[in-house]
């Protein structure tokens, strides 16, 4: 008997592991379609026993090279449903298939891992599907797997955002209506998708009412038919509106809110909803809101006072269709209502002090008009108070209007210009191990966002390499043991594995030869910009990663920054070449070159510095000394070639068209390393725009190369700058601050590289631009008919758009800069007016140059072609802001421009009837601003 048992164990035993190795030669060849059959067939010890060997398998599948990867796709795949299979509890069973190593982003395993899991009770399925729909890289990419077992083990319906996703993608089907009736889902799930924060692709698609993908129309028509809660739909989108968010995000919501429309009660009942979304979402969702509001307050559904919470909020926005439209509204209720002149008129007042003085104009208009509705002497203080926001332009309209001459302003103006930024200087080198590991490990992880942390640890790992070498490099390799570009970094040369090479070198991981090499590399012409500026970085840091594996270290490095600009104090640079003479070492040559071009010729002492460092009696010392001493400067030249136009569009790309000519300079060529000697210039012109993709990590220590010579540094970092620009790039104006911060001459390479910036898409970078053009006015360096020349050249070829242009300078007058934006804007103008054709946006210059000579002065002044446009007929904003600026320079006296004659000309500037306080609107004198009341109301 017992014989017989020990016999069938055996046997059970080897039909087990037949099994199990017929299921792993399975998953080697990579058959998944006979893994389910193959699984079946095993119990539970088998089953765990072929899990086992499935990990290890796994293990051994992560380690295969690029030379495999058809294969090791292929054995993923067998092991993703073999694995499923052989786990029994749920947990682990879904970590399993949701790993990153097995997952095929499609639906290569679906079948298999369905028909494996088809013997598991619906628990456990639904504890699976559950699990899964908390993966967004599955329950979105491979949505039909979690629905199946979904379905299968009718649970709940997920709601996690990824399932959401998945299953919009799911509806693929040009009858999408038809989709969302026939899936049982469709009830469940919506409303969850109009509370998403990012709106899946497929909602936000802009194809037309009329197609059968438009979502909006499909739901509409399921509201229709009764199949989902109007009620429950409208609720979502109003909700998902409030939230705000990006544009992008709120088309589908408002889409189908307007489909849907709104009820009596629905907008009744919503008011402070509407209200907020009129204050402070994105302008398409606060138009519909102001409409919606508008709309009850001429049905007499709004109070007085939220009409004014509402107005106080539209006026203060910049949008100047929805501040109109405001105005508009209010005429319309004031002349309906005359008792609400107290409550309302204060908040017309707000738009006093809006950017366009055409909206000044319609409010002081409508105050004109209805201000002898106002009993209380207090609200027409307050009313008269706010008329000193208003622009010069209308001031003594206002001062008549309210009988009174408070509004006259006798002080001279004054230019209000930031202070000049202070130097802050770097801090000094980690003192302890432990700090210097906290900076190297934060560059790795974040690289090189300031040019002051890379330099900083680099010249601490070269301190601590001279103090305790063994320490440092027991520490460094610790802590990078498992950083790639530290374990291969003899495969790496630049960004932030540039640093990591070095470390890498510390601990012998890369070949000296072949680091003697890299920092020896020929010079040459660089190909374009980006390789010149990133070249320069590169080879230095090899340099430093020779040092530091032939075992010879300096006490420190030359270049270091001694303040946040790049540039490196005369006085401190002599000290440290004392301290090389003391220690008996001579400086690296990149390391010198670097600190040469550091070095602040500028600063007060470096004329006494030059007289130390000759005194050394050293070759560095006396190389500091001329540097310090010679008056040239690297200074190039710059040029545009005809050629760069895009075919589609008909513009010139400044990028293509910019050449640098490089002054040849014999000391820069002569004692250089090859990787700085493209400065000393070359008897050829050389294009820097380059024809290939650069990665830009390394741009934020550009700037460090040349702190003491920015006019050189603006002409290497102008096509970088200009493509950014042009291809309308965030971050586009990054090298600005640098260049107003930095030392040496400003000239046309600095002021083309501002206009540039002036002219950028994104607002942020159009307010780095004005932040420099402040800062150089600040320093007495901007030079206004210069900036407006090259302004000029990019408004022309189409490279900066006048509105844009004009926001800019806007934002740097308003920061009590209006003498300076008015010389910039006064140059640029006769080239704007002269255009052979219309400039689209000119109109919004004419204004801000207007308003800069009515707050500063400038009378006298002339602006070639102004009396001309001034002169046309008609009321565009172009010939109405002409008008106002040639007034305001004194060239229009009496309703005619100096020089044309009067039946050319239309009525004077606009000013609102004298004495509206107590003349009878219908009998009021016709004015334009009485006019725009009329229209107001």
């Amino acid at each position: 008997m017992t014989g017989t048992t020990a016999e069938a164990t055996m046997n059970a035993t080897t039909t087990e592991t037949t099994a199990v190795d017929e299921l792993l030669r399975a998953v080697r060849a990579g058959t998944h379609g006979r893994v389910p059959e193959l699984v079946a067939d095993l119990d539970g010890a088998a089953r765990k026993t072929a899990l086992a060997r499935l990990t290890e398998l796994r293990k051994e599948v992560r380690g295969w090279g690029w030379d495999r990867w058809d294969e090791q796709r292929k054995v993923r795949h067998a092991l993703r449903v073999a694995g499923a299979g052989c786990h029994t509890g749920p947990a682990a069973a879904a970590t399993w298939i949701a790993a990153r190593d097995l997952s095929d982003w499609g639906d290569t395993t679906l079948d298999g891992l369905l028909r494996v899991l088809a013997d598991r009770e619906p628990s456990w399925l639904a504890n699976v599907a559950q699990r899964l729909a908390e993966r967004p890289s599955v329950a979105e990419d491979e949505y039909r797997l979690v629905h199946a077992l979904v379905v299968r083990s009718g649970c709940p319906v997920p709601t996690t955002e990824a399932y959401l996703r998945g299953w919009t993608r799911s509806l693929t089907n040009r009858r999408l209506v038809d989709l969302l009736r026939d899936d049982p889902q469709t009830p469940v799930l919506l409303p969850h998708v109009l509370a998403l924060t990012d709106m899946p692709d497929r909602l936000t698609w802009t194809v037309g009412p009329e197609q059968p993908t438009h979502w909006p129309t499909a739901l509409k028509t399921l509201a229709d038919e009764g199949m989902l809660d109007r009620a429950v739909l409208v609720d979502g989108c109003v909700s998902r509106l409030l939230r705000g968010g990006r544009p992008r995000d709120l088309r589908f919501p408002l889409t189908l809110l307007r489909l849907l429309g709104t009820t009596d009660e629905e907008r009744r009942s919503r008011i402070p909803d509407w209200l907020g979304m009129a204050a402070d979402a994105p302008s398409p969702v606060a138009g519909y809101a102001q409409e919606v509001l508008a709309e009850l307050a001429l049905d007499g559904g709004l109070a007085v006072p939220e009409l004014a919470e509402m107005s106080g909020a539209v006026l203060f926005r910049s949008e100047k269709k929805l501040v109109r439209a405001q105005l508009t509204l209010l005429g319309k209720v004031l002349r309906r209502e005359r008792g609400a002149a107290a409550e309302l008129l204060p908040v017309v007042a707000d738009a006093f002090g809006h950017e366009d003085t055409t909206v000044q104009e319609r409010a002081l208009a409508l105050v004109a008009r209805h201000l002898k509705d106002v009993q209380d002497e207090r609200v027409r203080q307050e009313v008269a108070g706010a008329a000193e926001l208003l622009s010069p332009v209308h001031r003594a309209a206002a001062a008549e209007l309210f009988g009174s001459a408070a509004l006259a302003d006798d002080a001279p103006y004054v230019e209000v210009l930031p202070p000049v930024p202070e130097r802050r200087p770097v801090a000094p080198a980690a003192e302890s191990l432990a700090e210097l590991m906290e900076d190297l490990v934060a560059l790795v992880r974040r690289p090189y966002d300031s040019m002051e942390e890379f330099e900083r640890a680099l010249d601490g790992v070269v301190r601590h390499a001279r103090r305790d070498r063994e320490a440092l490099t027991a520490l460094v390799r610790e802590t990078f043991a498992d950083t790639y570009g530290f374990v291969h970094g003899d495969h790496v040369s630049s960004g932030s594995q540039g640093l990591l090479t070095v470390l890498a070198a510390l601990a012998g991981k890369v070949g000296v030869s072949r680091l003697d090499a890299a920092r020896r590399r020929p010079g040459g012409t660089p190909s374009c910009a980006h390789e010149a500026l990133t070249r320069s970085i590169d080879a230095r840091v090899w340099e430093v990663a020779w040092l530091l594996a032939t075992a010879a270290p300096v006490p420190f490095l030359l270049a270091t920054p001694t303040d946040h600009t790049g540039s490196v104090d005369p006085s401190v640079l002599v000290e440290r070449l004392r301290a090389y003479r003391a220690a008996g070492v001579d400086p690296l040559p990149l390391d010198m070159a670097q600190a040469l071009l550091r070095v602040r010729k500028a600063d007060p002492r470096a004329a006494a510095a030059a007289s130390e460092a000759e005194a050394l009696g050293t070759g560095a010392g006396g190389r500091l000394a001329r540097w310090l001493t010679a008056d040239e400067s690297l200074a190039p030249g710059l040029r545009f070639l005809e050629r760069g136009r895009d075919r589609s569009s008909g513009r010139w790309w400044l990028a293509d068209r910019l050449v640098v000519a490089v002054r040849e300079r014999r000391a820069i060529r002569d004692e250089f390393p090859p990787a700085f000697q493209w400065l000393g210039g070359s008897p050829t012109e050389i294009p820097r725009r380059c024809g290939g993709y650069h990665w830009s990590g390394l741009r934020p220590l550009w700037p460090g190369i040349l702190p003491d010579d920015r006019e050189t540094l603006a002409a290497w970092l102008l096509p970088t700058l200009a493509g950014g620009a042009e291809w309308e790039e965030r971050d586009a104006a990054w090298g600005l601050t640098a260049l107003a911060e930095a030392d040496g001459p400003v000239g046309p390479a600095v002021h083309l590289a501002l206009a540039v910036g002036l002219g950028c898409r994104h607002v942020e970078d159009r307010l780095t631009a004005v932040d420099a053009l402040l800062v150089l006015a600040s320093r007495g360096e901007l030079d206004p008919s210069l900036l407006a020349a090259r302004l000029a050249g990019l408004v022309a070829d189409g490279t900066v758009k006048p509105n844009r242009l004009a926001d800019a300078a806007r934002t740097a007058a308003a920061t009590g800069a209006y003498g300076t934006v008015r010389e910039v804007l006064l140059g640029l103008l006769p080239s704007v007016l002269a255009a052979p054709k219309p400039v689209r946006g000119a109109g919004e210059l004419l204004a801000v140059a207007a308003e800069c000579v009515e707050r500063s002065g400038g009378c006298g002044q002339e602006v070639a072609g102004l009396a001309e446009v001034a002169a046309r007929r008609g009321a565009t904003q172009l010939v109405t802001q002409a008008r106002r600026l040639a007034a305001a320079l004194g060239r229009w006296t009496g309703g005619t421009p100096s020089g044309a004659a009067p039946e050319e000309l239309s009525a004077a500037t606009s000013t609102p009837a004298s004495g509206a306080t107590s003349t009878p609107a219908s009998d009021a004198p016709s004015t334009p601003a009485a006019e725009a009341a009329t229209e107001a109301e």
